[in-house]
């Protein structure tokens, strides 16, 4: 059973059709790079896989569960998805900008573990009724317990975003600000940030796009690092020798549909469609 099913998305601006009718499966723990020239949908396709953008027609599967299914919301009297059922859906990805998209007013620490903090706030609340109800009227004991849940939930974050931060090898700069970072480096931790919440497939944007090319490789390294059996990744990027290296699958996207799709080397190696001969003969 595939971990995440794209069915026939559809994704129009206006007039302009981006997207017209992606397909595609992934196997827990497969790399998938999308290349393709700028303007040909691969960036569109991973903000609807994000749930950042609303597909106009298609599903979306992750686990054998329908995430998003554009017919069945379409037959609903309101179509509008409600915010907290968003937020679910879109924790089952995380999701890399070309940007970084850090907080700069938060140090390294506090930008990855912002979002968990947030996350928890719910089961702290059920975790606190669960101890007025365990207690009743013991009010010194309820406080003391809920504040011993709470110290025991925000470390349990901060300790996992620490090992996270040592994994892009960032452990010494937790107290550091984006200003005071390089580009690389608030990359490693935008990095960090989207592996805070586990999710089941993590999604980069042209990780390296706005990184000066000494700092390219370094991003780089960290992605590699993060293949393993069980580390789900979708990789749109311009860096075609690292999608050889590092991808299970290759998808070559123009002009919103997949043109040619395979392994590395019968991507790289022996190319059958013209525009993705022209697109890797330019890339060369």
């Amino acid at each position: 059973m595939a971990l995440l099913t794209v069915s026939d998305i559809k994704k129009s601006f206006g007039a302009s059709e981006v997207l017209k009718g992606i397909s595609f499966t992934l196997e827990k723990g497969e790399v998938l790079s999308i290349i393709g020239s700028s303007g040909s949908g691969k960036t569109t396709l991973l903000r609807c896989l994000n749930f950042l953008e609303t597909a106009d027609s298609g599903k979306i599967c992750v686990n054998d569960e329908v995430l998003f299914d554009a017919e069945a919301l379409q037959n609903k009297r309101s179509n509008r998805v409600k915010s907290n059922d968003l937020r679910k859906k879109r924790l089952h990805f995380g999701l890399v900008f070309q940007g970084f998209n850090l907080f700069p007013h938060y140090n390294v620490l506090t930008n990855v573990t912002l979002a968990a903090r947030l996350l928890a706030k719910e089961s702290f609340k059920q975790e606190c009724a669960s101890i007025k109800s365990s207690y009743k009227g013991d009010r010194k004991q309820i406080k003391r317990q809920i504040q011993l849940a709470k110290e025991r939930i925000l470390n349990g974050i901060d300790s996992n975003a620490k090992a996270l931060l040592e994994k892009v090898g960032l452990a010494d700069r937790c107290d550091a600000y984006p200003c005071q970072l390089s580009g690389g480096q608030c990359q490693r931790v935008a990095i960090a940030r989207a592996l805070a919440l586990s999710p089941d497939i993590l999604c980069f944007d042209e990780p390296t796009s706005a990184l000066d090319p000494e700092l390219t490789g370094e991003v780089l390294n960290v992605i590699k690092g993060l293949k393993s059996s069980d580390r789900t990744m979708i990789i749109v990027t311009h860096e075609m020798d690292f999608a050889k290296n590092v991808s299970d699958k290759v998808i070559f996207m123009a002009d919103g549909i997949i043109e040619e799709a395979g392994t590395p080397r019968q991507i790289f190696d022996e190319p059958k469609s013209p525009k993705l001969q022209a697109f890797l003969q330019h890339e060369s």
